[in-house]
This record gives structure tokens, C-alpha cells and sequence, in this order.
């Protein structure tokens, strides 16, 4: 089999020759602009049974009849052609257009975003932008509408001067030394040589610093456009060289109504449920969207439902989330188990019921603060009525702790051999801390002698729960008997209702606090006093040790802290002295370095009497005979004045103590 070469001209490209048992196979890369082996310079390239069977051998051996067109994915059929069919990305075609229409055209772009945000397509679009020639327009143009010389072949990524490379599989040094060599060459029948290169993160540091130079003054005929999804891998070196463009996810909605055009052209039913549960698991992902919604026509066999697409991404019913939701709130841990193994049993994950529950969670805390997220196209209309309500209803720091136990209760679920058993257990975490107050509340419910447990405390009613519920209210029950039996309303059918936000005081006041007798403070020693009569030795040592005064002014007290002392011991302090003078501390901690510790001072004191005892003459002599000898301690005798007033001193039970006897001079 031989080979001839049309026009005369001899092609460029590289020609392989395989020899096998029935002879030469012609290999031909398919680097032009013609599928048929046109190499770059215009030139085909043709075996003896091309030019004999133009449409080539699997058109002889080809059944009669109509040709079928195989099947194109909706990800690539309904791929963007220009800037007007990208979604989303209106701050970058603004750019793009004022940087087009003034001249001012960068020599590299770093286009950035999550998987399926259209980083490549873009890519495409801004090289067939760069490259655009009509027969009436010559120069780069963001105006796309007619399709140009090139368009065609940049699109389907065969254009001899668009070069698009992988980072992923082409990480070396040898992969940008081959670019670097072939920028020097003008294009061959663009106006641009364009190098497009995904995933550029993953290149070699060694790959990065060759670039360097040939990015920072490339030649006017060449551009280049990166794409990653890992921006911060990028050098700084590499992005300063760079026009970067963020390509944002897309708003649920705008995927919603994008999905509902994409189906009408496909003739194909589909509801907005499924539209919006197919939007929401797309996660802004246009790619990942268009794949979702033909893997659904596929499962459904051309009608879309929402209980089809519901079973094919293992998804909860929103309703039932929200129904879920409702009996963790009023602590009804029965029906939060029911409804849970209703949806387990539906096909629904754990880990995705729990996170359907944090979802809502944070729905309704929106919904607090910025009422016009009820607007958003993706809710149902539950979500939308029964969020308000909740909104409403539910205080701040009840809603903030059930969204960390959903966190937690996620992460273990997932990490766990038995995700359904540790998800009820979550739930059932979840129902009791709904009908307990937090710790600030119920430390102002003691403080007031067992009043109100504060804002928004969800509590059940004894027996307002179904069946095993009983248990979940014994936690609630003993809690509101520690801070004052408080229930909750009762709705029109006796069963639980959560607690407004703003409740009513309690009928009956709580008794007064009986008077307290203050006791004056004035300095570290009186605090020590206070704590010796309160017989109270772990703070009594915490005060001599790790606290260094600073000043004292009446109730005000600024200290700071040894370095051995506890941090809590400010706070200790204030509860501590509160309880001792009857009065409302303020406790600082000071940037000053405060006064020594009662024990610095008295080692300091120790230690001076030491040194002067090593300077008296007898000291020293006795010292010199017992050579290794060294003072412990000096001890000063008392006055006979002392010895006599120590001898009438009452103890704390009303005795006289004894006078102690001076010791004798021969005593040991």
C-alpha cells in the first residue's frame, strides 16, 4: 500500500510507516483542521483506498440504510458557544468586553472556580474571541453571533494554533520546555497562537519556573489561558503574570430555570421539585447539573417525577425533613424516630437526613435575620411557610446548638460501621437538648432562685410525648425542676408547643435573698483571712501562690497572674469573694506585672533574714565547723510583751491558749 501526496507539496506532519504481514499501514496525526489527516499547512494526506473510497472503509463495509447519529451527552450537546450562553459570569464578559473594545488584550489568563463551572468552555470561547475573522470582521470581538473562520475547529478542540494541554498528565519540565520552543513560531493560520492549560496547579515547581520568563514577555502572536480548580496551589509568581478571573458557582435558581430550558428542547416532562433537588445536589456545578439530569430521563425513561429523582440521588423528602425537624424541637423522640426510619427505609442516607436537618437548620437562622431568604425559587412552599414559623418561634441559641450537634452528629455518623444507630442516636441528643436550657440560663434560673431558664428554652410537658418519649422528657423534667417547674404552652390537640422566644414571667415571684453582710477588702492578706475562715484551703493557697496585685479599689480588683497560676482563677475569684463580702466583685487581668505574690514575698523575706544571719560572727564560726552545714530557716523570738498577750488570746472556740515557754538555750 503506498501513499502519494496531493498538490505537489510534501507534508510537514509526521508520517509512520507499521510494517505487518500484508503490508505498510500509513499513520497520520490528527493535527490539522480536517478529519480526514489535513495537516496544519492545508495539505491531505491520502492512502490508495482513501482516494479510491473517499468515505473510507467503514462506508463500503457500512449496512444500507440511514446512518445513526450516536448519542451526545446534555453536558456537551448544550455546551456554551459564546459569552452569551454562559450562566453566571457576568462581572468576567464585562471585563472581557471593555479590555476588547479599548484594545487593552492581557497576554495571560487564570480562569479559577469549582469543577463544572465552565473553566475550559470559557477557555474555548475566550480563544475563538481572540482568533474571531468573518468575511466582515478581522479582529478579536466578544460578539460571537455569527460563527467565524476558526469558530468550528476551537470548539471541538482540533484547531492547529489552539493548543490545549493537561496539566494533570503533563506536569514536567520537558512538557513547558516543548511550548517554550514552539512560541518562537508564528500560528499558522490564526490570528493567535492560544496554549490552553487545565489544571495548571499540578505542574512541577521545576515546570512553574521555566514558564516564568516566556509568561512575562511572550511573543505578540501568542496567549495563554490557565484553568484550575485549586488556585492557592498556583505561585504568586505565576498569578502577578496573570488577569484572573473567579468563576462563581451558580445560583440555585438560575441552574433551575437553566435545567427547565435544557429538558423543554429535549421534549421532556419534568416538574420543579425535581428541578430544584436537581439544582441543590449540582452544588452550583453546571456539568455536574446537565449529568444529573440525564442520568434522571434515563431512570425515569424520559418522564422526570420528583419521587423518581428522589430515589435516584438517595435524597430525603423536604417535607418530611421539616416534619422531622418539628418533633425534635417539641422533644418528641418517638416521632423523630419514626420519621427518620420512614426515610431510611424510603432509600435515604443517614448522613444525608441528618444533613437535610442541618440544611433546614440554617434555613430557619436565615430566616431570623434576613426574612427575604424565604424568596429564594429553590424552597417548597413547606419549607417557606413552616421556616418562617420556626424562625419565629425559636430563639438564636437554640438554633445554633442543634446546628453543632448536626455537625457532630454527621461526622459521626459517616466515620461509623452503623450510621443509621448513630444517627438516631444524634436525633435523640438532639430532642433532649432542645428541652434543656443552656448553661447561662440555667446559672440566672439559680441565681434568681429558680425563675425563668431564660429565652427560648424548649420544654416538653410530663407525658406530652408519644410512647418512648417518655425517656426524652425525664432530662427536660429534671433540669426544670433544678431551675423552677416551667412547662411549655399546650397547643390546641394537648400536645407540646415550643417556647416564644419572649415567654411570660412566672406568676409567682421568686423569694427575696436574704441580706448578705458585706466585709471590706483591702488587700491580698484579707483575702487570704476570708478564705482561712471560710476554711476554703484550695483557694487560700491559689491567692498566696498565683496572684499578684495590681490595685484595689473597693470592688474593683486588678491583678495579674503568676506564671504556675490556673487562668480560671479571675473568674474563681470573682464568685469566691462575691460569697465572702456579699457584694459584686470586678475581677481584671492587668498588663502590669502587679506586686509579688504573698509567698514571693516571703521568700524574699526568708531569704534576706538567711543572709543576714550569715553575717553574724557566731553564725559564721559554727558554720565554718561543720563544713556542708547550710541555714534552713530564722526564726525570731517573740518579745516577753508577745509571749504575754499569746497567752490571753482567746482561740476561735472561746479558750485561753497557754503562753508558750521561751525554749532554753541548751534545748535542742
Amino acid at each position: 500500500m503506498a501513499y502519494r501526496v496531493i498538490d505537489g507539496v510534501r507534508p510537514r506532519c509526521k508520517i509512520s510507516i507499521l510494517s505487518c504481514s500484508w503490508g505498510p499501514t500509513i499513520r497520520v496525526p490528527m493535527d490539522g483542521t480536517d478529519r480526514l489527516g489535513q495537516h496544519e499547512g492545508g495539505t491531505k494526506i491520502m492512502d490508495d483506498t482513501t482516494s479510491a473510497n473517499p468515505a473510507g472503509p467503514a462506508a463500503s463495509q457500512a449496512t444500507p440504510g440511514a446512518e445513526q447519529t450516536p448519542y451526545r451527552v446534555l453536558a456537551r450537546k448544550y455546551r456554551p458557544k459564546d459569552f452569551t450562553d454562559l450562566i453566571g459570569q457576568e462581572p468576567m464578559v464585562r471585563t472581557l468586553t471593555n479590555a476588547f473594545s479599548t484594545g487593552r488584550i492581557a497576554q495571560a489568563w487564570m480562569l479559577t472556580g469549582v469543577r463544572g463551572v465552565g473553566k475550559t468552555t470559557t477557555a474555548r470561547i475566550l480563544a475563538r474571541a481572540l482568533n474571531y475573522k468573518t468575511a466582515e470582521i478581522d479582529q478579536p470581538s466578544i460578539d460571537l453571533t455569527t460563527p467565524g473562520e476558526h469558530c468550528p475547529a476551537i470548539m471541538e478542540g482540533r484547531h492547529v494554533d489552539v493548543i490545549e494541554m493537561d496539566a494533570a498528565s503533563h506536569t514536567g519540565i520537558d512538557d513547558i520546555r516543548e511550548i517554550i520552543e514552539q512560541v518562537r513560531y508564528r500560528p499558522v493560520s490564526a490570528r493567535y497562537k492560544v496554549y490552553i492549560i487545565d489544571e495548571v496547579h499540578m505542574l512541577s515547581t521545576q515546570a512553574f519556573n521555566g514558564l516564568l520568563k516566556t509568561l512575562e514577555e511572550p511573543p505578540a502572536h501568542v496567549k495563554f489561558i490557565f484553568a484550575t480548580t485549586e488556585i492557592r496551589k498556583v505561585p504568586i509568581t505565576v498569578l502577578s503574570r496573570c488577569q484572573r478571573f473567579d468563576l462563581r458557582r451558580i445560583e440555585t435558581g438560575a441552574l433551575a430555570s437553566h435545567f427547565s430550558s435544557v429538558a423543554a428542547q429535549e421534549g421532556i416532562g419534568i416538574d420543579d421539585e425535581s428541578l430544584s433537588m436537581i439544582a441543590r445536589a449540582a452544588e452550583g456545578s453546571v456539568r455536574d447539573g446537565l449529568s444529573l439530569l440525564d442520568q434522571a430521563i434515563a431512570h425515569g425513561g424520559g418522564q422526570v417525577d420528583a419521587q423518581a429523582v428522589r430515589a435516584m440521588l438517595g435524597l430525603a423528602d423536604r417535607s418530611r425533613v421539616v416534619e422531622l425537624f418539628g418533633n425534635l424541637m417539641a422533644g418528641d423522640v418517638a416521632a423523630a424516630l419514626t420519621g427518620f426510619r420512614d426515610q431510611y427505609d424510603s432509600g435515604a442516607g443517614p448522613s444525608v437526613i441528618l444533613t437535610d436537618l442541618a440544611d433546614f437548620t440554617h434555613l430557619v437562622t436565615r430566616l431570623k435575620f434576613v426574612p427575604e431568604a424565604a424568596d429564594d425559587p429553590s424552597l417548597t412552599e413547606t419549607e417557606r411557610e413552616r421556616g418562617a414559623d420556626y424562625a419565629g418561634k425559636l430563639s438564636t441559641a437554640i438554633l445554633s446548638r442543634v446546628w453543632q450537634m448536626l455537625l457532630k452528629g454527621i461526622s459521626e455518623t459517616e466515620g461509623s460501621s452503623r450510621p443509621a444507630a448513630a444517627a438516631e442516636m444524634a436525633l435523640i441528643r438532639i430532642a433532649h437538648a432542645a428541652s434543656l436550657p443552656s448553661p447561662e440560663e440555667a446559672l440566672k434560673a439559680f441565681q434568681n432562685g429558680g425563675g425563668s431558664s431564660g429565652a427560648g428554652v424548649a420544654q416538653t410537658t410530663a407525658g406530652g410525648s408519644h410512647g418512648g418519649s417518655a425517656g426524652s422528657s425525664s432530662g427536660g423534667d429534671a433540669m426544670a425542676r433544678a431551675v423552677g417547674e416551667r412547662h411549655m404552652p399546650q397547643t390546641g390537640n394537648g400536645q407540646p408547643s415550643m417556647r416564644l422566644a419572649h415567654s411570660a414571667e412566672p406568676s409567682v415571684a421568686p423569694p427575696a435573698a436574704e441580706p448578705v453582710e458585706q466585709v471590706a477588702v483591702a488587700s491580698l492578706e484579707d483575702m487570704v483571712v476570708l478564705a482561712e475562715k471560710h476554711r476554703d484551703i484550695a483557694m487560700k493557697v491559689q491567692i498566696r501562690t498565683g496572684v499578684r496585685l495590681v490595685r484595689i479599689e473597693q470592688t474593683r480588683l486588678e491583678i495579674s497572674l503568676a506564671p504556675d497560676a490556673s487562668p480560671s482563677l479571675p473568674g474563681e475569684l470573682v464568685k469566691k469573694l462575691k460569697d465572702w463580702t456579699g457584694a459584686n466583685w470586678s475581677v481584671a487581668l492587668s498588663r502590669e506585672e502587679g506586686a509579688p505574690t504573698i509567698t514571693e514575698r516571703e521568700a524574699a523575706k526568708r531569704d534576706a533574714l538567711v543572709s543576714d544571719a550569715r553575717q553574724d560572727p557566731d553564725v559564721a564560726a559554727i558554720l565554718s565547723k561543720f563544713p556542708g552545714s547550710k541555714i534552713t530557716d530564722v526564726r525570731i523570738a517573740a518579745t516577753e510583751e508577745e509571749l504575754a498577750g499569746a497567752a490571753l488570746s482567746p482561740s476561735e472556740d472561746g479558750d485561753i491558749l497557754p503562753a508558750e515557754t521561751e525554749p532554753d538555750d541548751n534545748s535542742d
